[in-house]
């Protein structure tokens, strides 16, 4: 089964290798048709410390690294 990749902003990198990405989602009200965001904040892992807050990230799905963390950053968006 292929790995998930999602696209998000890092709003904390304040944990050694980890930062949190806030992953937004836009879809249609089931009743009001009206588009809604929704977000989820995922903590991904980050080796190197590369990453700051608002840099916009790739994060891919990856066996458990500990407790909460169960991706990994892939690449920074231009």
């Amino acid at each position: 089964m292929p790995k998930r990749i999602l696209q998000g902003t890092v709003v904390s990198d304040k944990n050694d290798k980890t930062v949190v990405v806030r992953v937004e989602r836009r879809f249609a009200h089931p009743l009001l048709q009206k588009t809604v965001r929704r977000s989820k904040k995922y903590k991904a892992h980050d080796e190197n410390n590369q990453f700051k807050v608002g840099d916009v990230v790739s994060i891919q799905e990856c066996a458990p690294i500990s407790k909460d963390k169960r991706w990994t950053v892939v690449s920074a968006q231009a």
